[in-house]
C-alpha cells in the first residue's frame, strides 16, 4: 500500500533537484539578433506585442513599394538585416525574437530578395525576408517583411510589425495600406488574372501590352460602335459632369453575336482608347479571379473589367444547376459603389444562355449590342482592311464580297494570310483574284470537311492574340 505523505515527500524532494540543476546552468547569453532588436526598441522584445497583416502573394511589390514610400519620409531612417537559421518560415516575429533570446537557433544575417514581374518588360527586387529596424521620430519598430506560407495554405506577403504596443502596429499598417493605393504597381496597366500560380508576374498576375486598334479598323454596323464609346469612354469623359447632376458612373456592356464577328477586335479597341483607365482581363479559367478583379478594380479606378465568354459564368439558372460564380459576379457587380468609374465589359457568342439578373438588369448591363456577321460594306471594308483587295479590280472586289456573304470578320484575316502564302508559294510578287480565288476555295472545302464530320464548325478566327 503507498503512503501519502512519503510519495508527497519525494515528490517536493524532486523538484528542489530539478531547480537546482537549472539554476546551476548559466543563463544562455542573448544572441545578436535578440540584443540588436532589444538595442533598438529600447527594452525586451519578447515583452512586445506583435501586429500582423497578410496581403496576397501577388502584392508584394505593392508592399515593397509601400515600404519604400513610408521610408522616404522625413525624419524616417532604417537598418534593414536578415535572418538565418533552420525552421525561420515556420515561426512568427514573437518565436523568433523568444528563441533567439533563449538560444541561438536563429541570428543575424543577409536579406533575402527575390525579383517580381511589374508590368511588360519590368522587374523590381523585393524583400521576401527581411526585418527592417525603423526610427520614425521618437518611434521604434521592428516590422518583418516576408513571403511565406508559415500559416499554412497558400502563399502570402505577410507584415509583422513590433513596438509601440498594438495601437503603434495599426497605425504603421494603416499607413502602407495608404501608400500601397498611392503607390500600386497595376495602376493604369492591362492585366489578367491567369488560372496558375507563376507566370509573367507574381501569383495570378500577367502584364501586357496596351493595344492600339483605331476606330476606323473596327468594322461594326452604322451607330453601334459610337453607342459602345459613349456608354463605356463617355462615361469616364464627362464624369464629373454625371456626378453632379447624381447619376452614377458604374455601367456594364455585353457584346454579343457569333464567334469570329469582332467582339474581342472591339474590346482591344476600347482597352487601347482608355489611355489611363486600369484594365484587368478576365477569361478561360481566370473567372476564378472574379472578386480579385473587382477589388482592384475598386482601389485603381477609372478601371475596365473585361470578361470574355461570360455565358460559361453567368449562364441562366435552373432549377436544377447553379454556378457559384454567378452569384460572385452578380455580387461584385451590385457591390461597386455608384460613383466609382468602373465598367464591365462582357462578350458572349450566346447571349440565349445568359442569365437575365445579368443581361436584362440596368444598373449591371445599361447596353447590349449586337456584333453581327458583316454585311456587304463591312465585308467590302474587311477586304481593305487586312489589304486583300490592295490589288484587285473593281469588280473582282465585289465578287470576293458576294462570295463571301455569311462569313466572319476573322475569316478575311485568314483569306489574306492564306492568299499571300499561296502567292508565296507560286513565286508571285503580288496577290492577285487567282490567288484570293485559291484561297476562298481551300476554305470552302476545309468548311465543307468540317461539316461532314458532323461536328459544329465556324469560320476560321484569326490568330490575334486577346491583348
Amino acid at each position: 500500500m503507498i503512503d501519502e505523505p512519503e510519495v508527497r515527500a519525494f515528490a517536493e524532494q524532486f523538484r528542489a533537484f530539478l531547480k537546482a540543476i537549472e539554476e546551476s546552468v548559466p543563463a544562455p547569453e542573448p544572441t545578436r539578433l535578440h540584443q540588436r532588436v532589444t538595442d533598438h526598441l529600447g527594452g525586451d522584445p519578447t515583452e512586445q506585442p506583435v501586429t500582423t497583416e497578410g496581403f496576397a502573394a501577388y502584392d508584394l511589390a505593392n508592399v515593397q513599394a509601400a515600404m519604400d514610400a513610408y521610408l522616404a519620409g522625413d525624419g524616417v531612417s532604417v537598418d534593414l538585416i536578415g535572418l538565418v537559421g533552420s525552421g525561420r518560415d515556420h515561426h512568427n516575429l514573437a518565436d523568433l525574437m523568444n528563441n533567439a533570446r533563449k538560444q541561438a537557433q536563429f541570428d543575424i544575417g543577409t536579406v533575402d530578395y527575390t525579383t517580381v514581374t511589374v508590368g511588360v518588360g519590368r522587374e523590381r527586387a523585393c524583400v521576401s525576408f527581411g526585418l527592417y529596424l525603423i526610427s520614425d521620430g521618437d518611434k521604434r519598430l521592428a516590422v518583418l517583411m516576408r513571403l511565406s506560407n508559415y500559416r499554412g495554405g497558400a502563399l502570402e506577403t505577410l507584415i509583422e510589425v513590433m513596438g509601440g504596443g498594438a495601437e503603434g502596429g495599426q497605425t504603421f499598417l494603416h499607413r502602407i495600406r495608404e501608400e500601397i493605393i498611392r503607390h500600386h504597381i497595376c495602376r493604369g496597366q492591362v492585366l489578367s488574372f491567369e488560372p496558375w500560380e507563376y507566370g509573367a508576374g507574381m501569383g495570378p498576375l500577367r502584364f501586357h501590352e496596351r493595344p492600339s486598334v483605331e476606330a476606323a479598323d473596327v468594322v461594326l454596323p452604322a451607330g453601334t460602335l459610337e453607342a459602345v464609346h459613349r456608354q463605356i469612354l463617355g462615361v469616364a469623359e464627362h464624369r464629373e459632369r454625371l456626378l453632379a447632376a447624381g447619376h452614377h458612373l458604374k455601367r456594364g456592356v455585353v457584346l454579343y453575336g457569333p464567334p469570329g464577328t469582332g467582339k474581342t477586335h472591339t474590346v482591344r479597341h476600347l482597352i487601347g482608347a482608355q489611355r489611363e483607365a486600369t484594365v484587368i482581363v478576365l477569361t478561360g479559367l481566370g473567372v476564378q479571379y472574379i472578386r480579385e478583379a473587382c477589388n482592384l478594380a475598386r482601389v485603381l479606378p477609372p478601371a475596365l473589367i473585361v470578361l470574355e465568354d461570360v455565358d460559361l459564368v453567368a449562364e441562366e439558372r435552373t432549377t436544377s444547376y447553379s454556378n457559384p460564380l454567378l452569384f460572385q459576379l452578380l455580387n461584385e457587380m451590385d457591390g461597386v459603389a455608384g460613383d466609382a468609374d468602373i465598367a464591365f465589359l462582357l462578350t458572349t457568342n450566346r447571349l440565349d444562355l445568359v442569365e437575365p439578373a445579368l443581361a436584362q438588369r440596368p444598373g449591371r448591363v445599361d447596353l447590349v449590342v449586337e456584333v453581327p456577321l458583316p454585311d456587304a460594306p463591312g465585308r467590302r471594308r474587311l477586304l481593305s482592311l487586312y489589304g486583300v483587295s490592295a490589288h484587285l479590280e473593281a469588280d473582282e472586289v465585289e465578287s470576293v464580297v458576294t462570295k463571301t456573304e455569311g462569313t466572319t470578320g476573322s475569316f478575311f484575316a485568314e483569306l489574306s494570310r492564306r492568299a499571300e502564302l499561296l502567292a508565296a508559294t507560286a513565286g508571285d510578287a503580288l496577290v492577285g483574284m487567282k490567288h484570293v480565288t485559291a484561297a476562298l476555295d481551300e476554305l470552302a472545302r476545309s468548311r465543307e470537311a468540317a461539316a461532314s464530320s458532323g461536328r459544329p464548325q465556324s469560320p476560321p478566327a484569326a490568330s490575334t492574340p486577346y491583348v
